[in-house]
């Protein structure tokens, strides 16, 4: 058994500005489900998709073009790796960009997990001989949660950026502190249109990173219900694929991950590293650390 702890530093200041690394990367449409799934393609210069992909998934309400995500892209791109960032549909048609909060809230937590299945199979089917995985924030969390159901034999590693924990509470204390309102009313209310058959119900709250807006009773439980599956380093346990976990040092957003991964980075397909001094989202130049330790970790050059 090992455990790996490697603390890593920012890059030397003379590398390029990651907004000079940006190219275009082609739009790509998947139907699942009845939704259209859509994702953006890069493929590394001289590189086909046959060499392989690495399935990009983002973090809450967002998409797969967002700043970290697209200069993650260009940074594997540059060392060689061809890569797909895809936008969870989070129960929308052909959706791009942020989450429009006004919109009302009917995806659920884990529905991630069947699209990510869906895009490793359309990879497959377009030629990608390996595959790996990639999520960063709760898209770490729904990555682990695929790894940890019926993974696609084609996926041989996976790279968890900051991916999110969880203990028992944390969804009423940060509901507290964000609306300064009670969770557990509106969380037994949605247990209860649930049970009874009325998930579709709309419930008029603040949810998630969305004030005064609307979500189903099924949503609210899903995001909101105590779920050990919540906290990535409990899903680890079920993981058998090779797996890398990337800590942002100076996260103000997970800040129990390095804390947590010590148990599970003890097996010998886990392994935990850690960028010194950077945020959640691997801002400036923190990003070229994390993207080293990806690329070398999944070692396909």
């Amino acid at each position: 058994m090992k455990s790996i702890f490697r603390t890593l530093t920012a890059v030397a200041l003379s590398l390029p500005l990651l907004g000079g690394l940006a190219q275009a990367a082609e739009r790509v449409e998947l139907d699942h489900d009845g939704t259209t799934l859509v994702g953006h393609m890069e493929i590394a210069p001289g590189s086909e998709i046959a060499d392989g992909v690495v399935l990009m998934v983002h973090g809450t309400l967002a998409h797969g073009q967002m700043e970290i995500m697209r200069s993650m892209q260009s940074l594997l791109a540059e060392s060689g790796y061809n890569a797909l960032a895809i936008n969870l549909s989070l129960g929308q048609d052909a959706r791009e960009g942020m989450y429009d909060c006004a919109s009302t809230h009917r995806h659920k937590h884990e529905n991630a997990v069947d699209e990510i299945a869906a895009w490793a199979e359309w990879l497959k089917g377009e030629g990608a001989d390996r595959l790996a995985v990639m999520g960063h924030s709760r898209g770490g969390n729904q990555v682990a949660r695929y790894l940890a159901g019926e993974p696609d034999p084609a996926v041989e590693k996976a790279v968890l950026l900051a991916p999110q924990t969880w203990t028992a509470g944390y969804h009423a204390k940060d509901y507290q502190k964000r609306y300064d309102a009670e969770l557990a009313p509106l969380l037994e209310k949605a247990k209860t249109l649930v049970a009874e058959g009325s998930g579709d119900e709309v419930m008029e709250m603040d949810f998630i990173y969305c004030e005064d807006t609307t979500a189903t009773a099924a949503s609210v439980v899903s995001y909101y219900r105590e779920d050990p599956l919540m906290d990535t380093p409990t899903v680890l346990g079920a993981v058998s694929v090779p797996t890398l976990v990337i800590v942002a040092g100076a996260d103000t957003t997970i800040t129990d991950l390095e804390e947590k991964m010590a148990e599970p980075a003890k097996e010998e397909h886990i392994e935990m590293t850690v960028v010194s001094g950077s945020d959640h989202m691997f801002r400036d130049l923190f990003l070229y650390d994390a993207a080293d330790a990806a690329t070398a970790f999944i070692g396909w050059h």
